[in-house]
C-alpha cells in the first residue's frame, strides 16, 4: 500500500507552501501539491491523505461564482474534518476552514498588511502544535482583509487588536491560521514587488529570518507529528 501524503492545496501561483515545503522535504515526507487554479486540478482520495495543507490567496471564500473551485474544495475540506485528517489552513485556508466548519466569513474592521504581533493566549500551553511556543506574542507577515467568527466547538490561539480570531485550533487536530508564517524571502520580494512598503518588509525578514525558521520547524515538527 502507498504511504499517505500531506496534501498541499494552492489557490494561486504566488501563494506556495514556502518553509512548509521546506519541512516536508527535510524529514523526507511524502507530498502532492493540488493547483486549483488549473482548469484540470484532482482532489486525491481522502484515504490517501496524511494531512491536508490549504494555503492563501486573494479571492474570498464567498465569491464561489467568479473562482468556481471553492465549492468543490468547501466539500472537500468539510469531507476531510468529517475524516479526521489532520488540516492546516494558512491565510484563506483559515478561512475556509471556519466556513467548512459552519462560521460566518465576513470582512474585517480594516485590512492588516506587513509584520505585526499577535497575542498568543495561555490555552497554548495546553495545545499540542502551540505548546511550544514559550512567549506571550509572536510576530508573523499579515495580508488580508476577511475574518471570521470563531467555530463552534474551537479553542482561539491568537488574537489581535484588530482580528481578535488569529489562531485557532478544533480539536487539537484542525488548525487555522489567518497570517502567514510560511513566508520566505522570494515570496515576500513577489508580493510586495509594487507596494510602497518593499524595502521595510523585506529589512525586517532578513533581521528575523533565523529566528522565524525556529519558530515555524517547532510548529511544524507538532503539526505533522499529529497522528491521521
Amino acid at each position: 500500500m502507498a504511504e499517505k501524503e500531506v496534501v498541499i492545496l494552492e489557490h494561486v501561483p504566488s501563494e506556495k507552501a514556502g518553509t512548509i515545503l521546506d519541512f516536508l522535504k527535510k524529514e523526507k515526507i511524502p507530498y502532492r501539491e493540488v493547483r486549483l487554479f488549473e482548469k484540470k486540478f484532482k482532489l486525491p482520495s481522502l484515504e490517501k491523505i496524511r494531512a491536508l495543507v490549504v494555503m492563501g490567496g486573494p479571492m474570498n471564500v464567498y465569491e464561489e461564482r467568479k473562482f468556481p473551485f471553492l465549492k468543490a474544495e468547501n466539500m472537500f475540506i468539510q469531507k476531510a474534518v468529517r475524516a479526521g485528517i489532520p488540516y492546516l489552513g494558512i491565510c484563506l485556508g483559515s478561512q475556509l476552514l471556519a466556513k467548512a466548519l459552519g462560521a460566518k466569513v465576513y470582512k474585517a474592521r480594516k485590512p492588516e498588511v506587513g509584520w505585526d504581533d499577535v497575542r498568543l493566549l495561555p490555552v497554548c500551553k495546553k495545545d499540542p502544535v502551540f505548546g511550544g511556543l514559550d512567549f506571550d506574542s509572536l510576530r508573523v507577515l499579515q495580508w488580508h482583509e476577511d475574518t471570521f467568527d470563531l467555530p463552534k466547538g474551537s479553542v482561539r490561539l491568537a488574537s489581535s487588536g484588530i482580528v481578535p480570531n488569529q489562531a485557532y485550533a478544533c480539536r487539537k487536530k484542525f488548525y487555522g491560521l489567518q497570517f502567514h508564517v510560511e513566508v520566505n524571502r522570494p515570496m515576500l520580494e513577489d508580493w510586495f514587488k509594487k507596494h510602497p512598503r518593499k524595502t521595510a518588509i523585506l529589512r525586517e525578514y532578513g533581521s528575523y529570518r533565523k529566528n522565524l525558521g525556529k519558530i515555524t520547524g517547532n510548529l511544524y515538527r507538532r503539526f505533522f507529528g499529529l497522528v491521521a
